[in-house]
């Protein structure tokens, strides 16, 4: 079952090339370091070659400004090749076994409070079935750590897809393994709509609410994985410090599903896939001064354009509602920031941090 504690969470992703040291942990209860690599080989679980010194001093890095910050190893990603990797490593007992004993010594090693599975996504029942035998074996493992070396045990994590069901129900979570041997899961709500998905109109990428499609907003998300059986407490809700940039097909049209031509390379802002940082996007509003930003109340949601470029994306107004929502409305356990080197200036942070404290 889950453990007990708020959890107010944000990762740090290793190729952001931003500093650890930068990190304002006093907003934090929880911070991850993204990502672990597992060997496609031997499934041992190692950290980057070429961030390898910052994930060993992680914990003590952030812990300076926040001795209370418990930090956590998030192992995996989204990288090419990462998620077929995963599914090989979980197929097999002994596959499991290293990757798993492997993953507890360099959690142990490096001052490390807990693991966390970012796996995304399992896409068969298959998958599925290992995946459940893999998170009841690694849940005993770090029971026995624990009282071999007298220590807390290790936290367990996992990040999970917005719905319990992913390729049309072909695939469901194993939910009672998640509620039995996890601390929590977060729930990556957003994505919903990207200039791939949705290339020829515009769309709210992580709507609290959505009347045009009520599924895909973070409402029905939450509410999928509850009913599925996993208690409110053991769901983190995933806070995305991120937009996504469409081409308008006409200016003079820039609401929400307003026809467009698909992602916007907004190159001034080193994007590759559309995918906008926050502090991209209010440099883009300060910069461009013809850009306007727009709260949706209706979808929960917040977007800028400016000329033919339309970014739908999440700012202090939608931090607060979907933070109050998770903390009043469903008592969830907590949220989780994607991820902290995004934020501009720590506002969105900050605003989280304090929304749930208030709310």
């Amino acid at each position: 079952m889950a453990s007990t504690g708020v959890v107010k969470a944000g990762y740090w992703l290793c190729d952001s090339a931003f500093p650890v040291s930068y990190i304002k942990s006093s907003l934090f209860t929880h911070l991850f370091a993204a990502f672990a690599d597992v060997n496609p080989n031997t499934y041992q679980v190692t950290f980057p070659t070429l961030h390898k010194h910052q994930f060993e001093s992680f914990t003590q890095t952030v812990q300076i400004k926040n001795p209370g910050v418990k930090t956590l190893l998030s192992i995996g990603g989204g990288a090419s090749g990462v998620a077929s990797t995963l599914a090989s490593m979980a197929s097999k007992q002994e596959n499991r076994k290293i990757f798993i004993d492997s993953s507890i010594t360099l959690a142990r090693e490096n001052n490390f409070h807990g693991l966390c599975l970012s796996w995304l996504y399992p896409s068969t029942a298959v998958e599925m079935t290992n995946l459940e035998s893999l998170l009841k074996e690694w849940r005993a493992a770090v029971e026995i750590a624990a009282r071999m070396t007298t220590k807390a045990r290790l936290l367990l994590t996992a990040e999970v897809f917005y719905s319990p069901d992913i390729c049309s129900a072909r695939a469901r979570y194993p939910c009672k393994a998640i509620s039995s041997y996890l601390d929590w899961i977060h729930v990556l709500a957003y994505n919903f709509y990207t200039p791939n998905s949705s290339p020829k109109e515009t769309a709210p990428p992580a709507p609290l609410k959505n009347k045009r499609d009520v599924s895909l907003c973070v409402e029905a998300s939450i509410d999928t994985w509850i009913t599925a059986g996993v208690h409110a407490k053991t769901l983190v809700l995933g806070l995305p410090f991120f937009g996504w940039a469409w081409i308008l097909s006409e200016p003079s049209q820039h609401g929400l599903f307003a026809p467009a031509h698909g992602l916007a390379p907004v190159v001034q802002h080193k994007s590759v896939d559309g995918s906008v940082p926050f502090a991209g996007v209010k440099k883009l509003i300060i910069v461009d001064q013809k850009a306007t930003t727009v709260y949706d109340e209706t979808y929960c949601t917040n977007y800028c354009y400016a000329d033919r470029t339309w970014i739908g994306y999440d700012d202090l107004e939608s931090i607060i509602s979907k933070v109050t929502y998770a903390r009043k409305e469903k008592e969830l356990r907590g949220y989780s920031a994607w991820h902290v080197g995004a934020d501009d200036n720590w506002s969105l942070s900050q605003k989280a941090f304090d929304t749930w404290d208030k709310s």
